[in-house]
C-alpha cells in the first residue's frame, strides 16, 4: 500500500461486499477529499467510475486482485483506474473521458461506446472490443491501446476513435485482428502491427502510413508502453515497416462498394451453414426464407423528399436586403473567401458599412442558433470584410436610362442595381455629398469614417452621373419625365416632427443636431432632455454626451424601440431613459409633463420621426399620410415613377437598400417586357434543423472562418454525408452535377420510409410526406 493511499476492502467480516457496497464507498471516500484510492477487489463490478464529485481534482484508483466486469465505466476526466492484475468484460464501457489501464489480459467489449478517455491493455483482449465508440470533435478522440491482439468482431459499428493493436506476444498469433473485424465502422483510425485475416472491406480501406502518423504513433506508443511498464519494447515496436493503418470508409466510398442483398446472403451463407430449416433444421426441412414485411417503392406510407435550397434560411429571410448570408458561409467553408466577399455587392453597395456596423443585424436575431440559447454566428465579422470586396465585371449599357432623386442609401442602391443590371442611372440630390443619413447624421462613433468613404468611392466609380445640391421642383420632375425612361424617388424624411405642445420652437430636432454634431459645429448645455428614446434618440444622447453634456434623460411614451447597440451606448455614456412620460409644455427652464412633474434642461431634443418633403411631386403621383403610395413593387401611382426608402415608408438602412434592389428589378423586368414578379420562398421552419451537432458552449467568433463552421445552413445541403451513412437500407447516394452541383437521390426499391435521413439531417433538408403513387 502506498503511503496517504485510501485503502477500501471489499471483503468485510470474511464476506465479500455487494458491488454497489464498494462502489458508495468509493464515492463516500472520493467526498471526503481522498484522491488515491487503493482497493481490494473480489470479482465486484464498475470499480473506478462515475467518480464524477471530485470537483476536477485528479484521482487515482489502483484495484488489486480481481476486478469484476465494467472496470472503470463511465469514467471521467482526471480519474485513472489502474488494474494490477486481469480484467473481465466491458472495461472502460461508456468511458467519458478516465484513464484505464490494465496490466494483463482483458475480456470481452473493451472500450465498448466509449467516446473520451484512453485505455491501455498490457495483454491480449476478447471480442468486440471498441465498439459503437464515438468522437465529439470539441474533445480528443478516445484511444484503446492494446498491446497483444483483439478478439472477434473487432472495431463493430466503430464510430469514431482511434485504436492501436501492437501485436506483441498475441493470444492469436496468425490473425491479430480477429474474425471480421470493422463490420459496420464509420468513423476512427486502426493501427495495427502483425498479419490478419481480412476486414470488412465495405465499411474500412488501408491507407497508406503518413508522416504525421507515424509521428503521432511513436510518440504515443512511448507513453502507452510506460504506462505498462514495457518501455524495454520500444525498440521492437518502433519500426515504421511493421505497422499498417486501417480508416473508415466515407458515405461516397461506401456508396460505390457493391453489397450483398439479402437473398444473397441468405442463399450463400445463411442456408450454406444451416440448411434450409434454418435455426431450426433439426427439426424440420422446410423452407423458411423470411417474408419481408417492410414495404418499398409505391407500397411505402411515407417517402423521403430532399427538399434542398426549397426555403429560406432565417437569416436570409429576415434580411430586408435578401442577402444569402448561409451561402457566404458556404463558400468559406469550401475555401472560397473571395467569393464570399464579393457575393454582398450582388445585394448593397454598403456591405462593410451597414452589415459589419450600422445594422441591427436582423440575421443574427432570427439565427436558428437563438432556439438554444446558442450564439448567433457573427455576420459583423463578414460584413467588415466586405470593406475589401472587388467590383464585378459591368455589362455594357442597354440604352435605358433612370433618374434617381436622392443620394441616401436607398437613392445609391436603386442606382448600385440598376447599373449592374446594364441601365444607366443619373442621380440628383440636393445636399452638397453623397451618402444622405450615413455621411450626414450618424454619428462617427459608430462607424469609422475611413469605412464610408471607401464604400462611397467604389460607387462613384460606377456612377459617374451624379448631380448634388440640385433642389427640384415640380417642373424639374416633370422635365425627368421626359427626358428618361424612368425615376425612381428616394429622397427620404428630411422633415422633422414636433410636438404639437406650446413651446414647440424651443424644439431642436435630432436630426438637425446629429447634423451639427458630426461637424462639432453645436454647442451642447449642461442638462439634456431628449423626447423619444428611439435609436435617433439614442445617437443624440451619446453625442451629447462627447459634447459635453453633464445629464442626459431620454423620455418616451413606451417602451423605447431603440436596438440593444444603439441603447446601450447610451446607457454607457450615463443616459437615463424613462418611461411613460407625455410631455405639456416646453420652457426656457425644460420640460413639463402630464404628470405635473418638470425636468430641468437646458437643451431640449425632439427625436419623435420625420416626414418626406415632397414638394416636388408631380400631381400624378398619389400620397397617403404624408408618404408617397406605392404597390409591392414599389411603382407609384404614375408607372413612370417609382418611389423606395423613408419616402415611402420609415424603415431601417437596411430596408432602404432591400427596395433600392427590389425597384431596380421591378425596372429591368419592365424594360425588358416581363411582369415583374416576387420570388416566394417560404422560411424554413427552424424545428427542422438540427443544432445537437454544434457545440452549445461556443460563445465567441474568431474569425469568418470560425464562424462558416458554426453555420448550421438552414435549408442548404451541407454535402456531410449523415443521411447516406444512416440509411439502413442504403437507399441514398450522391449524384454529382455540373459546375460542382449535386443530388441526393432516393432508391425507392430500397427505401422503407423509415424517416432517418430526416431525423438526422442537420440542415433540414429532407422531409417525409405522406406517399401518393399518382405523384411518384
Amino acid at each position: 500500500m502506498v503511503q496517504d493511499a485510501h485503502w477500501i476492502s471489499g471483503r468485510e467480516h470474511g464476506r465479500r461486499l455487494e458491488s454497489r457496497i464498494l462502489e458508495e464507498r468509493l464515492q463516500q471516500a472520493v467526498a471526503q477529499g481522498h484522491r488515491r484510492l487503493e482497493v481490494e477487489a473480489f470479482g465486484q463490478h464498475g470499480i473506478g467510475g462515475r467518480l464524477w464529485r471530485s470537483g476536477g481534482e485528479p484521482i487515482h484508483v489502483i484495484v488489486h486482485g480481481t476486478s469484476g466486469q465494467r472496470l472503470g465505466s463511465m469514467g471521467f476526466f482526471n480519474t485513472t483506474v489502474e488494474a494490477l492484475e486481469p480484467a473481465s468484460d466491458d472495461v472502460g464501457w461508456l468511458n467519458a473521458g478516465a484513464e484505464i489501464v490494465v496490466h494483463g489480459h482483458a475480456g470481452n467489449g473493451v472500450a465498448n461506446a466509449m467516446a473520451q478517455g484512453k485505455i491501455f491493455i498490457a495483454g491480449s483482449i476478447g471480442a468486440r472490443g471498441m465498439t459503437m465508440t464515438k468522437h465529439n470533435p470539441r474533445f480528443a478522440p478516445p484511444e484503446l491501446w492494446v498491446l497483444g491482439s483483439v478478439g472477434d468482431y473487432f472495431a463493430e459499428f466503430m464510430a469514431g476513435g482511434i485504436a492501436v493493436i501492437c501485436g506483441h506476444d498475441p493470444a492469436n498469433p496468425g490473425n491479430v485482428l480477429g474474425y471480421r473485424p470493422c463490420v459496420g465502422m464509420v468513423g476512427g483510425k486502426i493501427f495495427f502491427r502483425g498479419p490478419h485475416g481480412g476486414y470488412s472491406q465495405t465499411d474500412a480501406k488501408l491507407v497508406p502510413l503518413s508522416d504525421d502518423d507515424w509521428r503521432w504513433l511513436v510518440k504515443n506508443l512511448q507513453s502507452f508502453l510506460e504506462r505498462i511498464h514495457k518501455t524495454e519494447l520500444f525498440p521492437l515496436l518502433a519500426q515504421r515497416s511493421q505497422w499498417q493503418l486501417l480508416e473508415a470508409r466515407s458515405p461516397h466510398e461506401k456508396a460505390a462498394v457493391p453489397r450483398k442483398s439479402m437473398s444473397a446472403f441468405h442463399r450463400d451463407v445463411w442456408e450454406r451453414e444451416l440448411g434450409l430449416g434454418g435455426l431450426i433444421g433439426d427439426l424440420t426441412n422446410l423452407d423458411r426464407s423470411p417474408i419481408p414485411v417492410i414495404a418499398t417503392g409505391n407500397l411505402r406510407r411515407y417517402v423521403p423528399v430532399w427538399e434542398n435550397k426549397k426555403y429560406a434560411a432565417p437569416c436570409e429571410a429576415s434580411c430586408p436586403t435578401g442577402i444569402p448570408v448561409h451561402e457566404r458561409w458556404r463558400l468559406i467553408r469550401e475555401g472560397r473567401v473571395d467569393e464570399a466577399v464579393d457575393m454582398a455587392l450582388a445585394y448593397t453597395p454598403f456591405p462593410a458599412t451597414v452589415c459589419g456596423y450600422l445594422c441591427p443585424n436582423l440575421c443574427m436575431q432570427s439565427c436558428t442558433r437563438q432556439g438554444l440559447r446558442m450564439a448567433p454566428v457573427d455576420v459583423t465579422q463578414l460584413g467588415k470584410a466586405s470593406l475589401k470586396a472587388k467590383l464585378p465585371p459591368l455589362p455594357s449599357l442597354s440604352g435605358k436610362k433612370v433618374a434617381v432623386i436622392g443620394a441616401g442609401p436607398a437613392g445609391l442602391s436603386v442606382a448600385w442595381q440598376l447599373r449592374r443590371l446594364g441601365h444607366e442611372p443619373v442621380v440628383y440630390d440636393r445636399a452638397g455629398e453623397l451618402g444622405g443619413k450615413l455621411t450626414a447624421a450618424i454619428p462617427t462613433s459608430r462607424i469609422p469614417h475611413e469605412v464610408v468613404h471607401a464604400e462611397l468611392e467604389r460607387l462613384r466609380s460606377v456612377l459617374p452621373h451624379v448631380y448634388l445640391q440640385q433642389e427640384l421642383t415640380q417642373d424639374d420632375v416633370e422635365q425627368l419625365k421626359a427626358d428618361y425612361d424612368m425615376i425612381v424617388i428616394a429622397v427620404g424624411a428630411q422633415k422633422p416632427r414636433l410636438l404639437p405642445v406650446p413651446g414647440k420652437e424651443r424644439l431642436i430636432p435630432a436630426s438637425e443636431f446629429l447634423r451639427k454634431a458630426r461637424r462639432d459645429a453645436v454647442q451642447v448645455a449642461r442638462r439634456v432632455v431628449i423626447i423619444g428614446a428611439g435609436n435617433v434618440g439614442c445617437d443624440a444622447a451619446s453625442e451629447a454626451y462627447r459634447l459635453g453634456a453633464e445629464m442626459v434623460t431620454l423620455i418616451d411614451i413606451q417602451e423605447p424601440a431603440s436596438f440593444d447597440r444603439e441603447r446601450q451606448a447610451a446607457l454607457a455614456a450615463g443616459a437615463v431613459f424613462r418611461w411613460p412620460c407625455f410631455t405639456k409644455a416646453i420652457t426656457d427652464q425644460g420640460v413639463e409633463l402630464t404628470s405635473g412633474e418638470f425636468l430641468e434642461a437646458d437643451m431640449v431634443i425632439v427625436a419623435i420621426g420625420d416626414q418626406p418633403d415632397l414638394a416636388f411631386l408631380p400631381k400624378s403621383v398619389q400620397t397617403e399620410r404624408g408618404f408617397i403610395k406605392v404597390d409591392a413593387f414599389y411603382q407609384s401611382s404614375d408607372p413612370q415613377i417609382f418611389a423606395i426608402g423613408d419616402a415611402v415608408r420609415l424603415g431601417l438602412l437596411t430596408d432602404a437598400i432591400g427596395a433600392g434592389r427590389k425597384a431596380a428589378q421591378a425596372i429591368d423586368d419592365i424594360f425588358h417586357g416581363r411582369r415583374p414578379k416576387q420570388p416566394l420562398r417560404p422560411m424554413i421552419d427552424p424545428r427542422r434543423v438540427k443544432l445537437e451537432y454544434f457545440d452549445p458552449r461556443h460563445l465567441a467568433f474568431d474569425d469568418v472562418t470560425q464562424c462558416a463552421l458554426e453555420c448550421a445552413s438552414c435549408g442548404s445541403c451541407r454535402d456531410c454525408g449523415i443521411c447516406v451513412a444512416i440509411c439502413p437500407q442504403a437507399a441514398i447516394h450522391r449524384v454529382s452535377g455540373h459546375n460542382g452541383d449535386f443530388e441526393m437521390v432516393v432508391n425507392p426499391e430500397r427505401c422503407i420510409g423509415c424517416g432517418f435521413c430526416a431525423g438526422a439531417c442537420p440542415c433540414g433538408i429532407w422531409n417525409l410526406v405522406e406517399n401518393d403513387p399518382l405523384t411518384i
